[in-house]
């Protein structure tokens, strides 16, 4: 038997290729490709008419009886036998054309060479197929348009690949190794500049939008823009070139993503543009002020302080109000008809939410601006995202105090700091003359954000240069945010986001959750209560330095995230509560409802055998599991009668994930000593518990908490104290239930 499947598969490999007539083959029903892709077929039609070749057999089978006796069965190929019958029929190729065949005995050796075939075929790679562009027009001294025609493509790829060839070195290597795709790869093309390529390329390469498209061409265009982009469209392709704007094409896709280079020339002419339409806008409309603003939205900061006008009530027309009172009677129907309902049907709920929308619209039409507003008022002109000049959909009331470009009292710091005002009044003045911003001279958009940028530089400068001013300000931007809900404007990026909850609707009830509540509502909050953030900053820096310290541990501990163990992140979060030495089994302590409900009965009898060996496995191996929770809850807590040994065991047991060490080892930190707080003058800190009192007194030298306020180890002894309360077996929840000593 074995010897004549070796006979069947020599005969299968042994080559028996011969050249048949096209004319004479047909795709078998039972061809195994049924599948395929109008455009790569299309190509491959293109390169066989271009080339006059078949550059691989195909396979089949003669056929020996019936209508189609001596033709050729095609198995194998049948891709290529549609390509050659196309050009056939177009007259490309000859009636007779010869394409080479694999004949084989059966069908079912044509099947199975057929699949073999396609199933290890390998698709070239991107990097390569580049090259090989590349190659090809070196060698044979070939156009891209010549190039094209002969495999099928449109030049515009061909000239995409040639580009991507010249690639800047890491990331043609990158695209070779599969590092990155092609779409990729076509995003760093988008621009000639090798040296930037590789520059953007190793800044995101292990970043979280190594993979973004978007992002990739938005950090090349760095400094220009897009042809899509709303200034670019404002100013238009002609008004740009002519100024002398320089484009970089990009061959991967069309004129709305081309890069225009000089981002200051679209700059300028996008002010200049929207200035002239401002002046327009004024002289026609009647406002006391059009302000020109190159972008698409008005920054809320440049509105939060003033006051918008709400436009008049004016007649409505006949028509309108006709319709008004059609839209209000069948409104009162509806809500006739369902008076004796439950609810809404549907056709009802769409019938009136169409009916409030238009009524709200006919209502809003009739609202005009006086033109006793329009004298008193402030627009602004942004860039619609047409790129048509747009007047913002709220007007305001100028101030006449108000420094160009800002909005609100002129005495507020924020205001000029944030508007580029000045302040006329010479330094050490004091003959009473008025001050306020110099209204005379008009602000382009650019300047005054140039002034910002070198503005707050030296601000940075001074602030990075005072370590203990930058811990105040950070804690204090930190904890105004956290409080507010960064709905101030506050000019800073500086978070100290809570992560979202990991578990949801979990509620802890352990001591630790507890006592955070503690030290929350001990937080000092009189700066929350002035009505400015100037205002909140003063008062926070007027607190002690105890307040404000404890403001800046809330701050930073919120942010910690929750991480199981074992994942990227758990490993750092077990340093840190090792650095601090945390008594997590004073803390914490294994209960039916927070643990052993969710373990299995072998596994919680396996806990048992660890702690007391198989004598105490065997003494509650009859038990049902809810009853094993229960006696496990007793167990750990050391509320059972057993040996000394065992109920010590008991008690110092805790899962792996609830660990801040590796288990048996006792977290130190490096530079770290135990020692007495007394040696210090001053009570060290505790992490021990709830109780306090159980661990020894932490140095922690290195980091220089000898001075440190013990405000928070008060609130975290909560209403205990040190030495007059002792823990007691029994549990109340998961906090240690203690009684008079």
């Amino acid at each position: 038997m074995a010897g004549r499947d070796r006979i069947r598969r020599n005969e299968m490999t042994r080559p028996a290729i011969e050249y048949a007539r096209a004319a004479d083959c047909f795709k078998s029903p039972d061809n195994v490709r049924t599948h395929s892709e109008p455009t790569a077929d299309a190509e491959l039609e293109a390169n066989i008419a271009e080339t006059g070749l078949v550059l691989e057999n195909l396979i089949g089978v003669r056929v020996s009886r019936g209508a189609m006796k001596g033709k050729i069965e095609i198995y194998g190929g049948g891709r290529r036998l549609d390509a050659v019958m196309a050009n056939i029929e177009k007259q490309i190729l000859d009636a007779d054309f010869m394409v080479p065949v694999l004949v084989v005995r059966g069908a079912k050796d044509a099947i199975e060479m057929s699949l073999t075939e396609n199933y290890f075929q390998l698709p070239m790679n991107p990097a390569d197929e580049c090259c090989a562009f590349q190659a090809i027009i070196e060698r044979e001294k070939k156009t891209p348009a010549e190039l094209a025609k002969r495999f099928g493509k449109t030049e515009k790829f061909v000239l995409g690949r040639l580009r991507l060839a010249s690639l800047a070195e890491p990331i043609f290597d990158a695209l070779r190794t599969g590092e990155i795709g092609i779409e990729v790869a076509k995003a760093f093309a988008s621009i000639a500049d090798r040296a930037r390529q590789e520059r953007v390329f190793e800044q995101i390469r292990n970043s979280y939008d190594r993979g973004n498209v978007n992002e990739i061409r938005r950090q090349l265009a760095s400094g220009s823009y897009c042809g899509a982009d709303p200034k670019a469209l404002l100013v238009g392709r002609e008004a740009y070139e002519a100024a002398g704007g320089r484009f970089e094409h990009d061959l991967f896709s069309d004129a709305s993503s081309e890069v225009w280079l000089d981002g200051e020339i679209v700059e300028r002419l996008a002010e200049e543009t929207l200035a002239a339409a401002a002046a327009a806008l004024r002289e026609r409309n009647g406002f006391a002020e059009v302000r020109a603003l190159s972008a698409t939205s008005v920054p809320y900061s440049m509105t939060c302080r003033l006051r918008e006008v709400e436009p008049q009530q004016c007649p409505l027309s006949d028509e309108l109000a006709t319709r008004k009172s059609q839209i209000e009677s069948e409104l009162e129907q509806i809500e006739r008809d369902v008076a004796d309902e439950e609810d809404y049907t549907e056709e009802q709920a769409q019938r009136f939410t169409a009916l409030a929308e238009e009524l709200d619209g006919i209502i809003h039409q009739s609202r005009e601006l006086t033109p006793a507003q329009k004298a008193g008022a402030l627009a602004y002109l942004i860039i619609g995202e047409d790129g048509a000049p747009e007047l913002h959909d709220a007007v305001f009331q100028l101030d006449t105090a108000t420094p160009a470009g800002g909005g609100g009292d002129p005495d507020d710091a924020e205001a000029a700091l944030g508007d580029g005002g000045e302040d006329d009044t010479e330094a050490g003045e004091d003959d009473g003359a008025e001050s306020g911003p110099d209204t005379s001279i008009a602000y382009s958009n650019r300047l005054r954000d140039e002034l910002a940028v070198m503005k707050t530089q030296m601000l940075a400068l001074h602030i990075a240069n005072d370590p203990a001013f930058a811990l105040d300000l950070g804690t204090f931007i930190m904890a105004h945010e956290a409080c507010t809900r960064g709905w101030t404007g506050m000019p800073s990026e500086l978070r100290a986001m809570a992560p979202s909850p990991r578990v949801a609707n979990f509620e802890s009830t352990t001591a630790a959750a507890r006592s955070w509540t503690d030290l929350e509502e001990a937080l000092d909050r009189s700066w929350l209560e002035h009505d400015t953030i100037e205002q909140r900053y003063e008062a926070f820096c007027d607190l002690d330095d105890g307040a404000r310290a404890d403001w800046l541990g809330w701050s930073i501990a919120r942010t910690i995230h929750a991480v199981p163990h074992g994942e990227t992140g758990s490993s750092f979060i077990d340093i840190l509560g090792a650095r601090l030495r945390i008594d997590v089994a004073a803390w914490w302590r294994p209960t039916a409802s927070n643990f052993f409900d969710r373990l299995t009965k072998p596994s919680m009898l396996n806990l048992f055998e660890e702690i007391g060996g198989v004598e105490l496995r065997g003494r509650y191996a009859g038990s049902r599991k809810f009853d094993l929770a229960l006696s496990a809850e007793k167990l750990f807590a050391g509320d059972v009668l057993a040996d000394v040994e065992v109920k010590e065991r008991a008690r110092a047991w805790l899962p792996d994930p609830m660990r801040f060490a590796e288990k048996g080892k006792v977290p130190e930190a490096p530079g770290d000593d135990v020692a007495d707080g007394a040696n210090h003058g001053d009570e060290a800190l505790s992490h021990s518990g709830p109780g306090g009192n159980d661990l020894a007194d932490h140095d922690l030298a290195d980091h220089d908490l000898a001075d440190r306020d013990l405000a928070v180890e008060d609130r975290i002894s909560a209403a205990v104290e040190p030495g007059d309360l002792t823990t007691d077996g029994a549990t109340d929840g998961d906090e240690p239930v203690v009684r008079a000593a």
